[in-house]
């Protein structure tokens, strides 16, 4: 597997690549990668004839407040475990690389489905994840890029890009990876004390209840997110960012559910807020 620090090194490859006829797919990661991940690069391997992943904290999607410096970083790990999962090349930029000296252009999605959810809670996160995909997109000639459910925003804001900017890629989504507990796989539950991973189950829990509401046959969406909220609220630990119930991909306010929709919510766990999401479809 290799390791490509620079913008140059990545591009150097993709070409090399793009000439003897492969098919490029990409994984963008923060890395502190878990099996959610690693899902993500087994189905790339699938697809694609050479997969790339990237390892890099973005600076640009964390706001002033957020968890940048704290945000785990263990790379010699990610390595052995992205090697295992048969990755041909690893960019891992800095990000004085990403974002040199002059820097100004940056993609900024401005639908209103960008400022729901986190992307409600988290101003300019989207400019920042839009902006870093459209570059990792580019350096790597990607022809296919897979990126995983539990960020399910993230995908409806980069597929609108791509179609907008007319960028030759493949959008892949993948459905989210749980752990036995039903905790989605995520980063930053390496934060949580056993305690809070316990509390944490309630995310969970709460959309598993809404889901059974409406498979027996509750549609009305006021009625199911009182469900989430209900059972979120059973927790003493938790604190709700957001519970939401809304189309799927559009995003778009809905009273009743009569065909795809989302239900997303984001809670904290003491310190760590965390997301998760189902999407039902009538």
């Amino acid at each position: 597997m290799k390791i490509l620090y620079t913008q140059h090194e990545i591009k150097e490859y993709a070409v090399e690549q793009k000439k003897a006829g492969k098919l490029i797919g990409l994984v963008p990661t923060m890395g502190a990668l878990h099996e959610g991940h690693l899902t993500l690069m087994r189905k790339a391997r699938e697809a694609a004839d050479i997969v790339i992943a990237s390892v890099f904290v973005n600076p640009v999607q964390f706001g002033p407040n957020e968890d940048f410096d704290a945000y785990p970083r263990q790379f010699e790990e990610d390595c052995a475990k992205l090697e295992a999962a048969g990755v041909d090349a690893v960019f891992h930029p800095e990000p004085k690389d990403m974002y040199p000296d002059g820097f100004c252009t940056y993609v900024n999605v401005e639908g209103d489905f960008t400022k729901k959810l986190c992307g409600g809670q988290r101003p300019g996160h989207f400019r920042g994840v839009a902006t870093v995909v459209t570059k990792l997109i580019n350096l790597a000639r990607a022809d296919k890029a897979f990126f995983g459910q539990k960020d399910a925003q993230q995908v409806c804001v980069i597929r609108r890009f791509v179609e907008d900017l007319a960028i030759p890629v493949e959008i892949n989504m993948v459905p989210i990876v749980r752990e036995d507990s039903g905790l989605a796989r995520s980063s930053r539950n390496m934060y949580l004390s056993a305690t809070e991973k316990e509390a944490a189950l309630v995310l969970s829990r709460s959309l598993r209840t809404a889901e059974k509401a409406f498979n027996d046959g509750i549609s009305d969406v006021s009625e199911l997110k009182r469900i989430i909220v209900n059972t979120i609220k059973e927790e003493p630990m938790a604190v709700i960012d957001y519970a939401e119930i809304y189309s799927f991909p559009g995003l778009e306010e809905i009273s009743k559910i009569e065909g795809e929709a989302i239900m997303a919510i984001a809670v904290k766990i003491g310190k760590t807020r965390l997301i998760d999401n189902i999407i039902l479809n009538l």
